[in-house]
């Protein structure tokens, strides 16, 4: 949940509930698209009204450019869907409540539990260094394996350089260079050589920067424990325990599963009349264990509510989870970001859990209460407009 006003690491659009992170990322770039009208029949509740605020910010949402918005939250009045745009510029489909998309980011949470999950039955220790298990990885331009720990990948602590920041790197995977690049095989030693080809941020420990290079480790270390890839590992601790039938991580496929719509992006360009590609198929490997998944409104719900309800996690890892560092400057106090989570108290007092994402043509967040009792999950299909804090503080202090 990367709550945010500015668009995060990947392009331009205004968001509050990436905001966080986007701050923290030192990314300011603010892109408005041209207005795509509304569809006045996308709204579909199965419980009572209350959420007339929320579908306001969907509305909106399409109104700055998004070609569609969709949104699921549960309450205690049951389960409320809602839309707006289509899912497809093409053929006008409308976006449904069971579609899949690229959640991004929000894959750090998954990450993060498959790797407290090891620790709760003595595999690893959050204090093991980086060295320790990836010998020899993290080298090079001042980084040093042997002074970064498991902990300080997980909250964006270790002050490793964040891969996706390298300009030429940026350009070819996000920018004018997607379209040729965009179905390239990237493994994670490619990824993590580009991150040491820069110096660090800061020395471990001394500073807060959100970075993807820590979750690709991350997901190199779940590998090095298991002997399994993390994608595997997830599927078998989280994904079918939980029943989590639309979620994946899709290792090399470049195709969405079904059902789901189109995702758009204008790579990165700054004209507002820049054209729109259909960026829906992409090798995931460019994001791994940092982004890679895809799943849907419903399953990320009950993905966080396990989570944060303990059925996932013993205490002792959940509390660690939870224990949240400040964001670095620029990112006010009622941020906090533990492992793999990320923690915010809304302007009205609320104080909700979950994670945020962005990549190509996809804008995704989850927001839940502390007991999971009231959460909200939604997608953007366009990455250069749209602002999810505003939906998130709608559906919470609207």
């Amino acid at each position: 949940m990367a709550i945010r006003t500015k668009r995060a690491h990947r392009g331009g659009a205004r968001r509050a509930w990436t905001g966080a992170l986007a701050a923290a990322a030192l990314v300011s770039t603010a892109l408005t698209g041209p207005a795509v009208a509304a569809s006045a029949a996308s709204v579909a509740s199965t419980a009572s009204g209350g959420h007339q605020a929320t579908q306001r910010q969907l509305d909106a949402a399409v109104g700055d450019g998004v070609p569609g918005a969709l949104a699921r939250v549960t309450d205690h009045g049951g389960v409320w869907n809602g839309a707006a745009g289509v899912a497809d510029r093409t053929t006008g489909r409308e976006r449904l409540p069971r579609d899949r998309y690229r959640v991004a980011s929000v894959t750090k949470t998954f990450v993060a539990t498959v790797l407290l999950q090891l620790e709760a039955v003595g595999r690893l220790d959050l204090d093991d260094t980086v060295e320790t298990w990836l010998p020899g990885v993290v080298r090079g331009n001042g980084h040093d394996g042997r002074t970064v720990t498991v902990r300080r990948l997980l909250n964006h602590t270790s002050g490793i350089y964040n891969y996706n920041s390298d300009p030429e790197f940026r350009q070819k995977v996000a920018g004018d260079g997607f379209l040729t690049h965009r179905y390239d095989t990237w493994q994670p030693e490619q990824l993590i050589a580009l991150a040491m080809s820069h110096p660090p941020y800061f020395a471990p420990g001394s500073g807060f920067r959100y970075s993807n290079t820590n979750y690709i480790l991350a997901g190199m270390i779940v590998e090095r424990v298991t002997g399994r890839p993390y994608g595997t590992e997830i599927e078998r601790r989280i994904l079918r325990p939980l029943g989590l039938r639309a979620t994946s991580a899709p290792r090399t496929d470049v195709r969405m599963p079904r059902p789901s719509g189109r995702a758009y992006s204008k790579l990165l360009s700054p004209d507002p009349a820049a054209e729109i590609h259909d960026v829906t198929e992409l090798n995931p490997t460019v994001a791994g264990a940092s982004g890679s998944m895809i799943s849907d409104s419903a399953d990320l719900q009950r993905f966080y509510r396990a989570l944060l309800r303990g059925e996932l996690l013993p205490a002792e890892q959940l509390g660690a989870m939870m224990d949240t560092v400040g964001m670095g400057t620029g990112v006010p106090a009622a941020y906090g970001y533990g492992l793999g989570l990320l923690r915010q108290e809304l302007p009205c007092g609320v104080e909700i859990w979950g994670h945020s994402g962005d990549t190509r043509g996809s804008v995704s967040a989850v927001a839940m209460t502390r007991d999971g009792s009231h959460s909200i999950a939604f997608n953007f299909n366009a990455d250069w407009a749209g602002d999810t804090g505003k939906v998130v503080e709608a559906e919470f202090c609207g």
